[in-house]
């Protein structure tokens, strides 16, 4: 414990001998301590400090300096870089691996010569041919990326990562010091078109500080490209509580993210979107918090969380919008088969875009080409009953969510899905035609009050709308901010990719802009909750599947045993023969 001492001014002190001590003007004798010090013999230093200031001296406070023993830092050092060394020995698989390999093979050599030890190669090199052979999913997992992160670690990141952090004025240095501290590199992960870098920040540090330099990074590392993604600081209490939670039963929200001083550099090794996206495995039942939708950048399934949530898609014409919708579609495939989920769609192309799967919808409306008044009159005075049919459509939507919001109040705070009381996604093609390209004033007015009641209030009692257009300027998407979840596929312009995804998106890494005509269907997602946006690409469907989607996932069909059966038909034929393109075959 620290204690207060005071030092009178040398000046104030007349007495050179002050063990003699000193008298004052009263004749009292002036208390000091062995090594000179006045106030001692008083009570404590806070007495002596008072007298000393009432007598015009300046009283000196300064603490009393612990002295630490040479052996006790050496011991401290030593315990502290052991236990470090022991926790990276315990994170690096890799080497216990070979270590094991190692006495394993000199006890075979030891024991039963080089012949056992030969026998044992072989045996273990036909064990993982035939494990990669297989399953070649979990050996991808299991032991070619954890071999492969150890070996670019040791030979590629390594060596090169402090002269980088240095050349790129990345390090500090601490008050009085010379020594340079570097950001730390915390483990490597690795997917085979990604490298994933954990790294430290050092104090000071903030992500934009490797943002602006990921261009540096990635040709350092002869990477295509670098993307710099925050790492939320982990909240194991919360996350159990809430995960204790849910599974009650309770309608929770997750814990918050909080910023950490971690973050994650993804180093874009080989490109898998560069090839077309084959189409993803429909989900027997299908997810409604992670629907397998695209391939992401690390060749892994990005899924889209789709219950209580509003989807943007934007992109200029041929950037794959269509693709974006369909994979939707099909990925709802067997939940629209069980009524799980309908589908309500607008297409006010009329009907060019979804008119080959209106099977599949619940409702399907390209606009009246009739002007009727509501009681199915014609009106010479409404002109533009296309539009009308637009307003007849969302108005019911609304109906349907004010019906919902009666019969849950005081129930539950979220739908929850079921055959009989479906997930209704209201999905619309060209949303500008409904926002801004309109030319009835009091049809334009109806829509905008429709689409803004569904946008605000229609999530939480299952009510979710998807829209795409190709313009994001906010005279034509005057609402894009009630989208949580955006995509925007290419664009024209670099500053409308803030506009899609979120301020600094492009600045994290999102350049839609320079998206290429001869990969559509590339989109950035941005997805609320998540900082950083993902870069994925959607699969072409082709009118061929469409047509197979609606002979597998028409609702009510049983769909059990069933195959396609590659077939050429005219469009026309289609309508009537597609059944015919499908074989039952035995369980």
């Amino acid at each position: 414990m620290h204690q207060l001492r005071t030092d009178p001014d040398p000046s104030t002190v007349s007495s050179t001998n002050p063990q003699e001590g000193d008298r004052d003007d009263d004749g009292d004798r002036a208390d000091y301590d062995e090594e000179g010090r006045y106030g001692e013999g008083h009570a404590g230093g806070c007495a002596g400090a008072a007298l000393m200031a009432s007598r015009g001296m300046d009283p000196r406070i300064r603490t009393e300096a612990f002295r630490i023993g040479f052996a006790t830092v050496l011991a401290a050092w030593l315990i502290k870089h052991l236990v470090g060394g022991l926790w990276w020995l315990i994170r690096q698989p890799v080497l216990w691996v070979l270590a094991a390999s190692g006495y394993v093979g000199w006890r075979l050599w030891d024991g039963s010569g080089p012949t056992a030890l030969v026998l044992v190669a072989v045996v273990l090199v036909v064990v993982l041919v035939a494990w990669r052979l297989v399953h070649a999913a979990s050996f991808r997992a299991w032991v070619w990326w954890p071999v492969r992160a150890w070996w670019r670690r040791v030979f590629v990141y390594a060596p090169e990562w402090e002269p980088l952090m240095t050349a790129l004025h990345l390090t500090t240095k601490k008050a009085g010091e010379d020594e340079r501290l570097v950001p730390q590199l915390l483990r490597i992960r690795s997917t085979g078109a990604v490298d994933k870098l954990r790294v430290r920040m050092q104090p000071g540090q903030v992500l934009s500080d490797f943002a602006k330099n990921a261009d540096r990074l990635a040709a350092t590392f002869q990477a295509s490209d670098c993307r710099v993604r925050s790492i939320p600081r982990p909240q194991p209490k919360k996350e159990l509580v809430f995960r204790v939670k849910r599974a009650m039963g309770r309608q929770v929200d997750p814990p918050k993210p909080k910023p950490s001083r971690l973050l994650e550099l993804w180093f874009l090794v080989d490109d898998p979107l560069h090839a077309p996206t084959p189409l993803l495995a429909v989900p027997v039942r299908p997810n409604l918090k992670a629907l397998p939708l695209a391939l992401r950048e690390d060749g892994l399934t990005w899924t889209l969380r789709l219950l209580a949530t509003h989807v943007l898609v934007i992109g200029v014409t041929g950037s794959g919008k269509g693709s974006v919708l369909w994979s939707i579609v099909r990925a709802l495939g067997h939940g629209i088969r069980t009524r799980l989920v309908e589908l309500w769609v607008i297409d006010p192309k009329g009907g060019m875009e979804f008119a080959a799967g209106q099977r599949l919808f619940a409702r399907y409306c390209y606009g009246d080409d009739t002007p009727k008044t509501t009681d199915g009159t014609t009106d010479p005075k409404r002109k533009s009953g296309y539009e009308w049919g637009f307003v007849d459509f969302l108005e019911t939507a609304v109906t349907e969510m004010r019906s919902r919001q009666a019969r849950l109040r005081g129930i539950l705070r979220t739908h929850r899905p079921r055959p009989g009381d479906p997930l209704i996604v209201v999905m619309v093609d060209e949303f500008a035609s409904l926002t801004a390209y309109l030319t009835d004033r009091e049809a334009k007015k109806r829509i905008d009050n429709a689409l803004n009641l569904l946008l605000s209030q229609g999530r939480a009692v299952g009510i979710v709308v998807v829209a795409a257009a190709q313009d994001p300027r906010k005279e034509v998407v005057d609402m894009r901010g009630l989208f949580p979840t955006r995509i925007a596929l290419r664009l024209a312009e670099p500053d409308e990719v803030d506009l899609v995804l979120r301020k600094g998106a492009r600045d994290r890494g999102a350049r839609c802009d320079e998206i290429g005509e001869h990969t559509p269907g590339t989109a950035y997602a941005a997805v609320e909750g998540t900082a950083e946006p993902v870069r994925i690409r959607f699969a072409y469907i082709d009118d061929d599947q469409i047509h197979t989607m609606c002979s597998l996932f028409e609702p009510g069909t049983h769909t059990t045993g069933l195959r396609l059966v590659h077939g050429d038909h005219d469009q026309d034929e289609r309508r009537d023969d597609d059944r015919t393109r499908v074989e039952e075959v035995s369980a």
